[in-house]
């Protein structure tokens, strides 16, 4: 008779796994209110967009906070090298989205423009990017 192992686990924490889905969500919304906006030229899609970037950033902190502690907690592990990726690709995430905040506070007409659309599609890529590799079901922090 075969045994028959498992590979199947956790990704990431429930908690962890729940805060991360905002920011994926909010910075997607983001930059999909951005373009919005740069067809329309209607003001609330920019004030809209900048909404979201304040709730992903929000609830970015902790994520980053949670992936730095289990970076820091598998030090001598060998698989390291993909928490490292993980915490990078949220790191990215959160300071693209910061410098972004930054920028939506400008006067609307001058918000988005070229520097805010490079900012929101960086910060959702690398959003997306960490999601993917937080629900692949390899663990990468504990």
């Amino acid at each position: 008779m075969a045994t028959q192992i498992s590979t199947s686990r956790q990704a990431v924490h429930p908690l962890h796994g729940l805060l991360l889905a905002f920011p994926i969500a909010l910075f997607t919304t983001a930059l999909l209110s951005d373009i919005t906006y740069l067809k329309s030229a209607e003001i609330q899609w920019s004030n809209f967009s900048a909404w979201s970037i304040t709730g992903a950033l929000v609830f970015g902190a902790p994520v980053l906070l949670w992936a730095a502690i289990g970076l820091f907690r598998r030090r001598h592990d060998p698989g390291r090298s993909r928490a490292l990726i993980y915490f990078l690709l949220v790191l990215l995430m959160w300071i693209a989205g910061l410098i972004n905040a930054f920028k939506h506070s400008q006067d609307a007409w001058s918000s988005v423009g070229t520097a805010g659309l490079l900012l929101s599609i960086a910060s959702a890529l690398a959003a997306l990017a960490a999601g993917w590799i937080a629900y692949s079901g390899q663990r990468i922090v504990q």
